[in-house]
């Protein structure tokens, strides 16, 4: 019987969220120095000859990126609201880009810093659009 009770509100699925509380604490800054840290980790690939420091410079790379997603679509997802979409029609593309270039066809698939300082720029973008919604 108690059992069956506890079974009855077990979770079936865990789920995470930026935070447990709607703390409404938003920052594209955060996307931004994970992405100057995937463009660091490019130039010093390039920059060495030593192929244990490369995969590691990738592994760190790859996580980076990772991270740069996670920022973005928190900012997506969460903090943005359809009238910010209303004002700013692009900014479902533009976070679309910018994901697309933290991704595995982007900075997680390449160690070209050119990739990396398009995602900076695509960054930044929405960061002006994220501040001017702020006023």
């Amino acid at each position: 019987m108690i059992n069956s009770l506890i079974a009855r509100f077990t979770p079936k699925q865990t789920v995470f969220a930026h935070c447990d509380l709607p703390c409404g604490v938003y920052d594209p800054a955060q996307a931004k120095i994970e992405a100057q840290s995937v463009k660091a980790c490019m130039e010093k690939y390039a920059a060495s000859s030593d192929a244990d420091f490369k995969s590691r410079a990738v592994a760190i790379k790859e996580e980076r990126s990772e991270l740069v997603k996670h920022h973005l679509w928190v900012l997506w997802t969460d903090y943005f609201k359809p009238n910010h979409f209303e004002a700013y029609p692009h900014l479902h593309t533009l976070f679309n880009e910018a994901t697309k270039l933290a991704g595995a066809g982007g900075s997680k698939g390449t160690n070209d810093v050119a990739v990396a300082e398009k995602l900076i720029g695509k960054i930044d973008e929405i960061a002006e659009i994220f501040w001017a919604t702020k006023k």
